[in-house]
């Protein structure tokens, strides 16, 4: 990953691709734990592939993938291979939960 601070809202309306080279989505918000790690723990995902998640996510909502899932960041930031498997069972937990790092937005 690039070792450049950089700030949090130079994140927000870049695109997000798989390793593979599938368009997941766009980031809209960056999702921050500030009690206990003060890190960032995920990214909040708008105009979404629908492929990769299908009827899980309508027009108006977005998804947060865990941060633990990216693999770099530059001119895009690319992501672990997502598959509606992986999503599905992130967002197993509850949603809203503090300690989830994934939920439905």
């Amino acid at each position: 990953m690039d070792e450049t601070p950089q700030k949090m809202t130079n994140l927000v309306g870049r695109e997000v691709y798989s390793n593979e080279g599938v368009f997941v989505g766009e980031v809209a918000d960056v999702r921050l734990d500030l009690v206990d790690r003060q890190a960032v723990t995920g990214l909040a995902l708008t105009q979404v592939n629908n492929e990769l998640f299908g009827d899980l996510v309508t027009s108006e909502k977005g998804v947060i993938l865990p941060y633990r899932w990216i693999r770099a960041v530059g001119d895009v930031i690319l992501v672990n291979d997502v598959t509606l498997h992986d999503v599905i069972e992130e967002m197993s937990g509850p949603v809203g939960d503090p300690d989830e790092d994934s939920a439905v937005a």
